[in-house]
């Protein structure tokens, strides 16, 4: 966990001013999000970043709360939000489990782009359950490189030089399996972008 947060940390600033790569995949993720998302909800991110997408979904809810354990996300996340003047979200810096996320405290959980840097995906899939109301929504993207066997020699070099995080090889259906055997029932699903390593988006509720 400390050398996680210490490569985060250090490419905060970095990540901050990096482009979206694919915004029409990115606009598709928002535009499904938000139409599970309600003005009553309160709501949880895992892993948010700077708080980019915070900052375009929070006004689809009541309460938003943009949590990320890397430090220096955090604190660029607060600063982005400060200054655009929005007063529904809260930034927390913090990971799963932590005893500031009470149980069955919120609606809403999101993870974008997440799930494949957890080293125990079980684990925090467990904590998500816990946390949610019951009925409520874990809204999830992940890259999916079960079947990209030819990256993990490359991924596994950059990361003996600090040069990359930690990375999970899951295919689609490897993903889903694991979110329903954390006690969830896949209501929508989809592929934005739709490529042979798909970004695969998932709707589960909370049984």
């Amino acid at each position: 966990m400390t050398e996680a947060r210490q490569f985060w940390d250090a490419l905060s600033e970095r990540y901050s001013r990096s482009p979206i790569r694919d915004m029409p995949a990115y606009e598709a993720t928002l535009e499904r999000t938000r139409a599970h998302l309600g003005l009553q909800d309160h709501v949880l991110e895992i892993g948010c970043g700077t708080a980019s997408t915070a900052l375009l979904l929070a006004n689809s809810v009541a309460q938003y709360v943009a949590s990320d354990f890397s430090q220096g996300m955090v604190e660029i996340g607060r600063n982005k939000v400060q200054q655009a003047g929005v007063g529904n979200i809260t930034n927390l810096q913090a990971a799963l489990p932590d005893p500031q996320i009470a149980d069955a405290a919120f609606h809403g959980v999101l993870a974008f782009n997440l799930l494949h840097l957890l080293p125990d995906l079980p684990a925090v899939l467990a904590d998500v359950h816990r946390i949610l109301k019951p009925g409520g929504l874990f809204i999830s993207k992940s890259p999916c490189l079960g079947r990209a066997w030819y990256l993990k020699p490359v991924i596994g070099a950059m990361r003996a030089v600090g040069k990359a995080p930690y990375v999970q090889f899951f295919t689609p259906e490897q993903l889903e399996g694991a979110i329903t055997a954390a006690g969830f029932e896949i209501v929508e699903r989809g592929d934005y972008p739709r490529k042979r390593t798909p970004s695969r988006f998932v709707v589960a509720r909370r049984l």
